[in-house]
């Protein structure tokens, strides 16, 4: 099972979400994410044995407790790229500060922490609360992709986090399905 973590963004912002990506129309060698499937990765697993499920159960329980934080509201606007401006490979709309996004990061530092701690790989990078938007195959659109990231800061929405979802991704000739397994009240 190829699992990940997340906080999914409500039908409510599909349509903000994809008058977002609209920015970059044009922009040759993007792959855009179905608007319905845009969400906040808290963790992403990989593959899991199904016995394993427990474990991972354990650690995202113990994680939310050991966390502290509680329901709260989210912003998503702005945008950004990974890894850089000069070699893009992904196009996101981050969680803007102050407005949910110090509360993701709390999230998945204690998610990190605890799956870690069952024997789950520990991430290697900042965690950046954001929603990926796109991925760039190749650098024919990148001059685009460079001015939409400079100079609009567009809000997509403020949107209630509730619960963490444990998700199953898997994938298809038409890109992946991501199924909800379990989900963790705050």
């Amino acid at each position: 099972m190829r699992l990940f973590l997340s906080i999914d963004l409500p039908d409510s912002l599909t349509e903000a979400v994809a008058s977002a990506q609209q920015r970059f129309a044009g922009a040759e060698g993007l792959r855009f994410v179905a608007p319905e499937q845009v969400h906040v990765t808290l963790k992403f697993l990989g593959e899991t044995d199904e016995d394993r499920l427990h474990d991972v159960e354990a650690a995202v329980e113990a994680a939310i407790e050991d966390s502290g934080v509680e329901a709260f509201d989210a912003t998503v606007g702005g945008f950004g790229v990974f890894p850089s401006l000069e070699y893009i490979s992904v196009v996101w709309a981050g969680v803007r500060d102050g407005a949910g996004a110090a509360e993701m990061t709390a999230l998945a530092e204690a998610v990190d922490r605890e799956t870690a701690a069952r024997g789950f790989g520990s991430e290697d990078r900042e965690f950046t609360p954001h929603v990926t938007l796109a991925r760039m195959d190749d650098a024919r659109g990148k001059e685009r992709v460079q001015r939409v990231v400079r100079e609009e800061d567009p809000d997509v929405g403020t949107f209630p986090v509730r619960e963490v979802r444990l998700k199953e991704s898997v994938l298809t000739d038409g890109g992946p399905r991501y199924e909800t397994l379990r989900r963790f009240a705050l």
